[in-house]
């Protein structure tokens, strides 16, 4: 496992707010990240285990897993607990930080349990499963909201931000993953060209939209389930970004298809709770006062979300030798053509995209 367990023992007698025995160190299933997650089963301890996250290297955090634009120079603490920080001072859904081990790269963090909104919708009945994603969307009404502001904890997410070089930097991983490395030979010029033109206005056009706090990868993987609460991880990358963003990442998930009647209900019940906190400038600037508007800027946003993750997919299998995440790419790329299909002045990328992807054939 690559661990110290006598090193973990010690950490837990020494250094948590409470002292615990080590009874048993079990690996968890990794995601797409070089981190590695393990569950620590304690004993006269006040909770029952503890989650232990292992930094791939303990001075990795300097470099961000994700394509990042803004002034991050000079980064001298880890992401993940400074922003945990900041969202603990919002009354954000994160897990408390009951230890940081610098020199080993290892962090101990409240343990909020193996059920993901993903697999707790799966087993519910529809109208539980919405009330499910009633919570997802209320917490990231909070999110937006509360997380926006900057508190006494300086926070990285906002040196850094979505922007024009950043849009088109993902747009990019996708034509060289998504298309590219996928179908094995280069794009034709005729279609490349086009593309890059289209691509070039929806992140100009992105950009300019009013920007919150955004986790970046709000989405049913995401959110644990545990009891009343609904937990918010793997927040490292957040960054600022354009408000349908994370509305975009939960509600049109690569490994989720939710009803559309569901989708139009939440999308309302988002911009309605964000209204009744907003002034009515703020309102009119984040299109909260024009549904058609704020659909639009939500449906677009969703294709490049969906775009750079189909590309991401391919990127982890064939660079990182993980192919659990090829099975999402059909359902990524359906909801992409769905919103391309429903935009005339989007039919050009529906045009250069389709001879490359095969599920739209």
């Amino acid at each position: 496992m690559g661990l110290d367990l006598s090193g973990v023992s010690s950490t837990l007698r020494k250094h948590l707010p409470f002292t615990a025995d080590l009874e048993q160190c079990v690996p968890l299933a990794g995601d797409a990240s070089n981190r590695r997650y393990f569950r620590l089963h304690l004993s006269r301890a006040p909770v029952s285990s503890v989650i232990l996250m292992k930094l791939a290297d303990p001075e990795g955090f300097k470099a961000s897993e994700e394509a990042v634009s803004g002034t991050e120079g000079g980064v001298t603490e880890l992401p993940f607990t400074n922003i945990l920080k900041h969202l603990q001072k919002k009354g954000i859904q994160v897990p408390e930080l009951y230890f940081y081990d610098e020199y080993g790269g290892l962090v101990y963090l409240e343990d909020f349990g193996d059920v993901t909104l993903a697999q707790a919708w799966q087993e519910s009945t529809p109208a539980i499963g919405e009330d499910l994603y009633c919570k997802a969307v209320d917490q990231l009404v909070q999110l937006h909201l509360q997380a926006s502001h900057p508190s006494s904890v300086p926070c990285v997410s906002f040196t850094r931000s979505f922007d024009v070089p950043l849009y088109l930097w993902e747009f990019d991983h996708f034509l060289e993953y998504g298309i590219v490395a996928r179908q094995g030979r280069p794009m034709c010029a005729d279609d490349y060209v086009p593309l890059r033109k289209e691509f070039q206005k929806m992140a100009e056009w992105l950009a300019a939209q009013p920007q919150v706090f955004t986790h970046r990868d709000y989405h049913s993987r995401n959110l644990m389930v545990n009891g009343e609460r609904l937990g918010v991880i793997d927040f490292q990358d957040a960054l600022m970004g354009p408000v349908t963003y994370d509305l975009a990442s939960l509600l049109r998930d690569s490994y989720i298809a939710l009803d559309e009647g569901v989708i139009d209900r939440l999308i309302d019940r988002y911009i309605e709770e964000m209204r009744q906190n907003l002034s009515l400038s703020q309102q009119s600037s984040m299109l909260f006062q024009d549904p058609e508007a704020f659909r639009r800027l939500f449906d677009f946003t969703s294709i490049q979300r969906n775009l750079k993750a189909a590309g991401r997919f391919v990127y982890i299998d064939r660079v990182k030798g993980n192919s659990s995440f090829l099975a999402s790419i059909p359902q990524t790329l359906k909801n992409v053509r769905a919103n391309l299909e429903k935009y005339p002045q989007l039919h050009p990328l529906l045009t250069h995209l389709s001879p490359y992807i095969p599920e739209w054939r």
